[in-house]
């Protein structure tokens, strides 16, 4: 490996890509790293990793900021767009397909052309199972694979009848149109796009204010709820991610988009394992409602050599992260 190749993480403090700019450091890498503001205290944690000193270097730019961008990208040989362009006042929205869908369309747009005028070899981009999994033509007993993609027009039904502005179906909509066009985009330049699909993203944190995926681990743990939703869910740990990424940047055979997911199971599940790792914390008294299964394939990556870890590994960290950084008490 070429140790002074250099890499661009873009939305460098958040939860998942504090953990790939960890990794790119870890591997040799320079990097870039894309944030909002280089000196809010917020982004310290990225300056404390090891090697950071010497490989790291944080550039202001918004992903709306095209010059920004640009600036940042700049002498890159590759990108790994893990910035999400939904703006955090996303609940007190007015319009969402204007300010939400438009948003994450339009910024990563401006990071596939600042990409091609900065000739970089290949960029990876996060988007989401949210990208995959609302199809309703899609056959109930088949396993949902890479084929698989959310249905334009039955999410934006769906979004259109959500009691939340900003909820899950606008989130969903935005990922799927934005990473549809990344891959079209990669068709007609030179630029490699390859896309990664991850769900509920679990695991310890590097950055110091908790992210909305990792409240739902805390409050089952902690917040002594009466009554909590039942749902199934789908996991995969946030390192087992930042792996994955970086795999698909190295591997020449990557090509276009892969189901990054480690873990299916329901909130009993969950509840029972964790009880029978930390017995003693406060966790929901009951549990209502009923969910659907949701079974996806991430046999594409794992084709590849990526590896997961074990479910009982990553809450393990993650509890005893969220001791070490006060955000649980110990019973």
């Amino acid at each position: 490996m070429d140790m002074k190749e250099t890499m661009c993480v873009t939305g460098a403090g958040g939860y998942q890509a504090s953990w790939v700019v960890k990794l790119l450091l870890s591997h040799g890498y320079k990097v870039h790293g894309t944030v909002r503001d280089p000196c809010d205290p917020k982004n310290v944690h990225l300056e404390k990793l090891e090697k950071a000193s010497e490989n790291l270097q944080l550039f202001k730019a918004d992903l709306l900021d095209f010059e920004g961008l640009c600036k940042a990208i700049d002498g890159c040989t590759g990108v790994f767009h893990v910035a999400c362009p939904l703006p955090s006042s996303s609940p007190n929205i007015q319009n969402p397909e204007v300010e939400l869908v438009k948003p994450a369309v339009e910024g990563t747009s401006n990071v596939l052309k600042a990409c091609t005028k900065a000739k970089v070899k290949r960029v990876v981009m996060v988007s989401s199972v949210a990208a995959v999994v609302l199809n309703p033509n899609w056959p109930k007993d088949q396993v949902m694979d890479e084929t698989c993609w959310t249905d334009k027009h039955f999410c934006m039904a769906k979004a259109n009848q959500e009691t939340k502005v900003a909820g899950f179906n606008w989130y969903s909509l935005a990922k799927t149109e934005a990473e549809r066009l990344a891959l079209e985009y990669a068709e007609e330049n030179e630029v490699e796009v390859v896309t990664v699909c991850p769900p509920l993203i679990m695991g310890p944190m590097l950055q110091p204010k908790i992210n909305s995926s990792s409240m739902l681990l805390l409050s089952i743990a902690r917040d002594g709820l009466e009554k909590m939703e039942y749902f199934d869910w789908t996991a995969v740990d946030v390192r087992d991610v930042a792996e994955a990424l970086l795999l698909l940047y190295k591997n020449p055979e990557a090509k276009g988009r892969y189901i990054c997911s480690s873990y299916s199971a329901s909130t009993l599940v969950l509840i029972e394992k964790l009880k029978g790792l930390y017995p003693n914390h406060n966790y929901p008294k009951q549990i209502s409602g009923e969910g659907f299964v949701c079974n996806m394939s991430s046999e594409k990556l794992h084709k590849l050599g990526w590896k997961n870890r074990p479910l009982e590994e990553t809450l393990v960290d993650t509890i005893e992260d969220y001791y070490e950084k006060g955000l649980l008490n110990k019973p």
